[in-house]
């Protein structure tokens, strides 16, 4: 829920607007999914007639704002924020002259955490006349209210029926009659150049519209999610989250999520989640309250010219398997080191998120056609897709007395090639890496941060959210011994029983 901009030249989220305390919030996974029947969407609306000068061109597109602006809402919510004092709060002077700043009357050394209200907002698509709403993940997260305000100056609560970081979406739903929706588009025939408009709520000033063009399709920010974002040059902000990016037909494309900026404002760069992904998360949200998603497998990596050279290969096309997980979806299909794959199901392969994003659109259990390379020969394979394992924390079984008695306190997930580059290992390495640390837990006591590596408990890989709480959980009254990889370096730390 907090502005999770750090001014870099990197992609940034769009982020939700602090419009209180700019605390940092420490949201677990949100629970409470409501799995029911998913109804149609809004259906596919007249065209927008063109406003246009004398002369034939256009010269506005009020026409299309006011089609689309009434389904665009502001999404308002608020949470808990914990907040330790720190640094000169805890100096004796700093109390004499500016008192407590946490209204704390009890002895010195006693102060403990103190937990805060923090209120952000972001944007969001009505999509059905019944209530549901399409926002970012990163809007909702850990939020305990939310309340969605209309531009006719409705204001309703809200609740979450589903939500995926992996591709930073979620459905809210409204109890409300009346609504406005908007049309989704297909965000494939979508092409550069095409003109967009950006509606949502930047920096809490209220419904603006910004229009530009499509200046790229296809692209990725390469942190391990499933991304496949148009990219635009319509101007987008904090607050933006949640938003729509709309054709000029007056029909949704994309829901606006990521800037790349180094000063946290628009400079031109901005992303729109395709409103065809959208479309098949939220059927999985609304239907089951999670998403489902193929997996393969393998572990791959691009095909360089070298690579190709060596190989034999006309082109530095398609991508190279490094590795393949034993008794996966193509271990059986007969995948081999080695093999380059040059198309999934019919669709050149061009890239890593190419070919992972069109696995995990298709359904598990499902067949498809896999053409590789090998020594030369081209053969083309048949795999039945397996479920890809949504990322679990270790906090998701907080209602499990025994689960509590094992908890560390983190929020951790499995590596992917991604998220073991990242950390500074082969792509094929196995572990958990600590995505968040409870500041009260054993695992903080220990020394464990995030973006540690847990490979091991007790000398014994884990490689799951469950192997992990199995281990801890079996070490009883003694200490469990955690190897860590942090940096360049193993070591390890001991985690005292609870």
């Amino acid at each position: 829920m907090y502005d999770r901009f750090r001014f870099s030249q990197r992609a940034r989220r769009a982020g939700i607007t602090v419009v209180a305390a700019a605390l940092l919030f420490s949201g677990a996974a949100f629970g409470g999914r409501l799995a029911m029947q998913a109804q149609p969407v809004a259906s596919a609306q007249t065209p927008v007639p063109i406003a246009r000068a004398a002369g034939g061109a256009r010269d506005s597109y009020s026409d299309i704002v006011k089609v689309v602006a009434p389904a665009v809402v502001t999404i308002r919510v608020e949470g808990r924020a914990q907040m330790s004092p720190t640094g000169f709060q805890d100096d004796d002077l700093f109390r004499r002259f500016f008192g407590d700043p946490f209204g704390d009357q009890s002895p010195r050394g006693q102060r403990g955490p103190r937990m805060f209200r923090q209120r952000g907002l972001g944007s969001g698509v009505v999509v059905t006349n019944d209530g549901y709403i399409l926002t970012n993940h990163h809007v909702v997260d850990g939020a305990d209210n939310i309340t969605v305000d209309f531009t006719d100056g409705r204001s309703l609560k809200a609740k979450v029926i589903g939500s995926d970081e992996k591709s930073d979406l979620a459905v809210v739903k409204v109890d409300g009659s009346n609504l406005k929706t908007m049309a989704l588009g297909n965000s494939d025939v979508v092409e550069v150049g095409d003109v967009v408009l950006a509606v949502g709520n930047p920096l809490g000033v209220g419904q603006t519209v910004t229009m530009g063009i499509v200046s790229a399709k296809g692209r990725s920010t390469n942190d391990g999610n499933y991304e496949d974002f148009i990219q635009t040059d319509a101007p987008i902000n904090q607050g933006n989250s949640g938003g729509a990016l709309v054709n000029l037909k007056g029909e949704l494309v994309g829901i606006n999520s990521q800037i790349m900026s180094n000063s946290g404002g628009n400079i031109g760069i901005g992303f729109a989640i395709p409103t065809n992904m959208a479309r098949r998360v939220m059927d999985d949200l609304r239907r089951d309250g999670k998403v489902h998603r193929g997996q393969l497998g393998v572990t791959i990596q691009p095909v360089t010219p070298d690579m190709a050279e060596s190989l034999g290969l006309k082109d530095a096309q398609g991508v190279i398997v490094s590795s393949v997980a034993a008794d996966s979806a193509a271990d059986r299909a007969g995948v081999k080191k080695g093999d380059v794959i040059k198309s999934f199901n019919g669709q050149p392969v061009t890239d890593f998120n190419a070919l992972r994003n069109r696995v995990a659109d298709t359904a598990p259990g499902a067949s498809a056609a896999l053409v590789v390379i090998r020594d030369g020969s081209e053969k083309t394979l048949s795999v039945k897709l397996d479920e890809a394992a949504p990322a679990k924390s270790a906090r998701d079984e907080r209602g499990d007395p025994a689960g509590e008695k094992a908890a560390l306190g983190v929020t951790v997930a499995p590596l992917t090639p991604e998220l073991a580059a990242r950390a500074g290992l082969p792509r094929d390495a196995h572990g958990l890496l600590v995505q968040d640390v409870d500041p009260d837990s054993r695992a903080a006591d220990a020394g464990i941060q995030a973006g540690d590596v847990i490979q091991e408990v007790n000398r014994k890989p884990v490689q799951t959210v469950d192997e992990l709480r199995s281990a801890v959980r079996n070490s009883s009254s003694k200490p469990a011994l955690i190897l860590v990889h942090r940096g360049n370096s193993d070591h390890f730390v001991t985690v005292r029983p609870s």
